[in-house]
C-alpha cells in the first residue's frame, strides 16, 4: 500500500463549494486527508500556525482558491518526485487557467531567483511545501504575526534556505475570474484600499532584506555636488521615440510651454521612425531649443536612446524624461522637477503622474503618487515594487556614473535602484504628468510571454542589486586593517591643516617617563606639556562654534 504523504489545506465557503476538488484530492493514493481553511486565508499568521499543527504528512498541499481545483493526471504523483528529488521546501507549477464562461489558456509561470522578492511574485494557487519546513516557520523565536503578509513572509523565509523549485510543467486547471488587462492589473499596489495589505508586505520584505545583509539605512547617502561641471542648460528634456506620428507633436509642445527660470533644450531620439514621425518632428525646426537626434545605428532601445541624450554635449545639468505618448499635466512641472534637486539634495528626482484617455479624461486609478515611497525606507521598500513613478528626472554626471541599460522596458527602473543605493531620491507627490492611454500603447495589454519575459528582468534587476548591496554593506562592516587606519589618519591630516600642525607639535614636544613596577614589568607614561593649553580652553558658545571640531 502507498504511503500517503500529503495533507490538503482547501479554503472552505460552503458544502457545494468545495464538495468537487475535496472528492477529486481524496480519490488520489497520496493524500492522508484533506482540511479546511474556514474564516482566514493563509495571508494570516494565524492561519500557518493552526495548518503546521494539524499536518502531520511529509507535505502540505495549500490551495488559495474558492472556485473548483482539477489537478492533472498523475500530478501528484509528480510534485512528490519532484520535490523528493530536488529536496525542495517549497514547489509551484504551471498549468491552466479557465475563465468562467469555460475558455481555458496555458499558464506558464517564471523561476524564482534571488530577486523575486515582490510580494505579486506569481506562483499560481497551487503549492506544495514540506510540512516540517512550515513547522520551523512558527516555532521562530520571534515570529511576525500578520493579517495579510504571512503567506509572503513564509516565502521569503523558504527562499533564505532555498529558492522555491518551478516545474514548468502543466499540472492543473484553475478558474481565472480577475480578467483584467495587464494595464490595469499593474497598478492594484499603489490602490488606497490596499494600503494596510501593502504596508505589511513592506515590513515583510525589509525584515527579508535585513536577514540576507541587503539592507539599507535610510540616513546613509552619499552627498551630491549638483554645481559640478559645466552644462550648456539647466534643464534637457528627452523624449526617445520610435513611430508615434500621432502623439509626438503634443509631447513637443508640452515641453516647449514649460515656463522656467532658467534655460532648457528638448532632445528628440527619433530611433528609426518610418511613418511621418521623423517629418513630424522636423515641423519644430525652428525653435532652437529642440534637438532632433536620429542614431546611426540599429541596436538601440529606449535605454540606448537615453544613453546617446546624456553624453551629447549640449546636454543640460539635469535631464528628464516624457514619454512620446504622454504630457506635462502644467506649465510649471519642469521648474518644479529641478527645485527638487536642491530642495532635497537627491541625485534623482520622481514625480507623480494620472492616467487618462486621449481627451484627459481621467482613467482608473487615476493619480499614481507611489505614496509607498517613504524617506526612511523607499530605498528598500522599491526592491518589492514593481516601478518608481514619472516623471522621472536625474542629475545628469550621477545618470552617466550608471550607464543605462540598452533596453526598452525596465531600464527606468533599474536606474532607481542604482541611484538609490548611494544618493537620496526626491519625490513630488502630487499630479505633474499625464500618462495617456490608448489603443496603440505598448504596455496596455501584454501577452502572458510578455509579462513573463518583463517580470523576469525585472527580477533579475533586483537579483544584481540585492547582490550590489549585499557587497557594499559587507565592504562597510569588514574588519579594518592597520593600513586602512593609518590612511584614514593620513587623509584627515591633509584635509585639516590646524589638526596636522598640533599633531606636529605633540610628536615634538610628547615627553615619556618610565616607571620601574618590578624587575620584570616597566610602564612608559607619555606626557604631553602643551596638553595643559587644550584643558584651559574657552568652552563659551561663539568659541566652541569657531573650531572644526569641539575636540
Amino acid at each position: 500500500m502507498e504511503q500517503k504523504r500529503i495533507d490538503c489545506f482547501v479554503p472552505y465557503e460552503s458544502d457545494g463549494q468545495v464538495r468537487d476538488t475535496v472528492s477529486e484530492l481524496l480519490a488520489d493514493s497520496h493524500v492522508a486527508a484533506v482540511r479546511f481553511l474556514k474564516s482566514d486565508g493563509p495571508g494570516r499568521t494565524q492561519t500557518l500556525e493552526w495548518m503546521a499543527s494539524q499536518a502531520t504528512a511529509p507535505y502540505i498541499l495549500l490551495y488559495t482558491k474558492y472556485d473548483r481545483l482539477r489537478m492533472g493526471y498523475h500530478a501528484l504523483h509528480r510534485l512528490l518526485t519532484v520535490a523528493d528529488d530536488s529536496g525542495s521546501l517549497m514547489l509551484y507549477a504551471d498549468h491552466y487557467v479557465e475563465t468562467p464562461q469555460g475558455e481555458r489558456s496555458p499558464m506558464p509561470l517564471t523561476d524564482c531567483q534571488l530577486g523575486s522578492v515582490r510580494d505579486d511574485f506569481q506562483m499560481g494557487s497551487l503549492l506544495l511545501i514540506r510540512t516540517a519546513a512550515l513547522k520551523e516557520y512558527v516555532a521562530q523565536e520571534h515570529l511576525h504575526h500578520y493579517q495579510h503578509a504571512a503567506l509572503y513572509d513564509f516565502r521569503l523565509y523558504v527562499s533564505r534556505q532555498m529558492l522555491p523549485v518551478h516545474l514548468d510543467e502543466y499540472l492543473y486547471t484553475e478558474v481565472e475570474r480577475d480578467t483584467r488587462l495587464s494595464g490595469q492589473k499593474q497598478f492594484d499596489y499603489v490602490d488606497p484600499r490596499n494600503r494596510a495589505r501593502q504596508l505589511e508586505m513592506e515590513r515583510a520584505c525589509t525584515r527579508h532584506l535585513r536577514a540576507v545583509n541587503a539592507y539599507l539605512h535610510g540616513d546613509e547617502y552619499d552627498d551630491v555636488d549638483l554645481g559640478k561641471g559645466h552644462f550648456a542648460v539647466e534643464a534637457t528634456v528627452v523624449i526617445p521615440v520610435r513611430n508615434r506620428e500621432r502623439t509626438i507633436r503634443d509631447a513637443i509642445r508640452s515641453v516647449l510651454g514649460q515656463q522656467a527660470n532658467f534655460p532648457f533644450n528638448l532632445m528628440v531620439v527619433d530611433n528609426g521612425s518610418s511613418d511621418g514621425t521623423t517629418e513630424a518632428i522636423d515641423e519644430f525646426a525652428g525653435d532652437p531649443r529642440v534637438i532632433h537626434l536620429v542614431p546611426d545605428r540599429t541596436d538601440l532601445g529606449i535605454g540606448g536612446c537615453w544613453n546617446m541624450a546624456v553624453h551629447d554635449e549640449r546636454v543640460g545639468r539635469f535631464v528628464v524624461q516624457l514619454d512620446s505618448d504622454d504630457l506635462y499635466s502644467s506649465p510649471a512641472t519642469l521648474q518644479r522637477m529641478v527645485d527638487a534637486f536642491y530642495t532635497e539634495g537627491a541625485a534623482m528626482v520622481i514625480g507623480s503622474y494620472r492616467m487618462c484617455d486621449f481627451k484627459l479624461n481621467t482613467l482608473p486609478p487615476g493619480l499614481i503618487d507611489h505614496k509607498e515611497w517613504t524617506a526612511h525606507n523607499g530605498r528598500n521598500n522599491a526592491l518589492r515594487i514593481n516601478g518608481l513613478g514619472a516623471p522621472r528626472a536625474f542629475y545628469t554626471p550621477v545618470l552617466r556614473e550608471q550607464q543605462i541599460p540598452n533596453t526598452s522596458y525596465g531600464e527606468d527602473y533599474a536606474l532607481g535602484l542604482m541611484i538609490s543605493r548611494r544618493y537620496r531620491i526626491g519625490r513630488i507627490f502630487d499630479e505633474v504628468y499625464l500618462c495617456r492611454r490608448w489603443e496603440g500603447n505598448s504596455d496596455a495589454a501584454l501577452s502572458q510571454d510578455r509579462i513573463n519575459r518583463n517580470n523576469t528582468y525585472k527580477d533579475h534587476l533586483r537579483t544584481l542589486e540585492i547582490q550590489a548591496r549585499q557587497q557594499l554593506n559587507r565592504s562597510w562592516r569588514h574588519e579594518v586593517s592597520a593600513d586602512e587606519l593609518d590612511g584614514f589618519f593620513q587623509h584627515e591630516l591633509r584635509a585639516w591643516p590646524e589638526a596636522a600642525e598640533r599633531y606636529r607639535a605633540v610628536r615634538e614636544q610628547v615627553q615619556t617617563r618610565t616607571l620601574a613596577v618590578s624587575e620584570e614589568v616597566e610602564l612608559a607614561a607619555q606626557w604631553n606639556p602643551a596638553r595643559m593649553v587644550s584643558t584651559g580652553a574657552k568652552v563659551d558658545r561663539q568659541s566652541l562654534a569657531k573650531r572644526p571640531c569641539f575636540l
